[in-house]
């Protein structure tokens, strides 16, 4: 992806994948990586952080004889992932009006005042 990626919108993206369900690490980057590039040396720090700051907790659960670190958001994650939403909401709307292509019309008449 060309555009850099914040923290926020990193922070976002595993809310909501966690949202959905207590999982682990490589899955949380498989989802993020239906949307966009992400190393799972990128994710944990994002983890990390999240955990720190209470919107995450995190176990561990055997599988296949090893232990696999499992992560449930929590209501302070919820009452997170939901101000992110919201000012996704509005980040999407005012960059697509900025970025989207221009009326048929408008494109016309700057033809015309180029002539």
């Amino acid at each position: 992806m060309v555009f850099p990626v914040s923290a926020a919108l990193l922070d976002a993206l595993v809310l909501s994948v966690v949202s959905k369900e207590d999982t682990y690490g490589y899955k949380i980057t498989q989802e993020i990586r239906e949307a966009m590039e992400m190393s799972e040396s990128t994710l944990y720090p994002v983890l990390r952080r999240l955990l720190k700051s209470e919107c995450l907790t995190s176990y561990d659960r055997e599988y296949m004889g090893r232990n696999r670190r499992y992560y449930r958001i929590t209501e302070q994650g919820i009452a997170q992932l939901n101000v992110y939403r919201s000012e996704w909401e509005l980040y999407k709307d005012k960059i697509s009006s900025l970025i989207s292509e221009q009326p048929a019309e408008h494109k016309n008449s700057e033809k015309e005042d180029a002539v």
